[in-house]
């Protein structure tokens, strides 16, 4: 049995962020110890450690959920996990296409930069004004943002 420090030791993963997990429901609560410690076995490392892998791939939660009840039935048709991990590529190929467009503005806007004073500097005045930028890279509410964090 691991301690909640262990445990996030052993998968790479913060106290707070195991405590989340539990609290909405990917990780199973922890047995408790006579003095109230979370206590975790190999079963709740293992799929901590899956939960972690899926977050790198950038899996969101809600996607990881599925994996996770998908995982708990494992002679069903893997179907439904094949498209779980297509539409996140599908995710990843248009977040690349977006950090592309985004390289090249800033790249533009370094170039353009004449390295004289802010009055003229040409990254605050782009900065200030999109109209001024080559390419539409505005955040268009696809979550990026936030992706790779957990709460807490």
């Amino acid at each position: 049995m691991l301690t909640i420090g262990k445990l996030g030791a052993q998968a790479g993963v913060k106290v707070p962020t195991i405590r989340y997990y539990e609290q909405i429901g990917l990780l199973p609560e922890a047995e408790r110890s006579a003095g109230k410690q979370r206590l975790y076995n190999r079963k709740a490392l293992e799929r901590l450690a899956f939960i972690r892998h899926a977050r790198d791939l950038g899996f969101t939660l809600e996607a990881i959920r599925d994996l996770l009840s998908l995982s708990d039935k494992p002679d069903q048709s893997c179907a439904a996990a094949d498209a779980i991990a297509k539409a996140q590529l599908r995710e990843v190929e248009s977040r690349i296409l977006r950090l592309t467009a985004l390289k090249a503005e800033l790249e533009r806007m370094v170039l353009q930069c004449a390295g004289g004073c802010i009055a003229d500097c040409r990254v605050i005045e782009v900065l200030g004004d999109h109209s001024l930028c080559a390419t539409d890279h505005h955040h268009h509410g696809h979550g990026e943002a936030r992706q790779g964090q957990d709460a807490p």
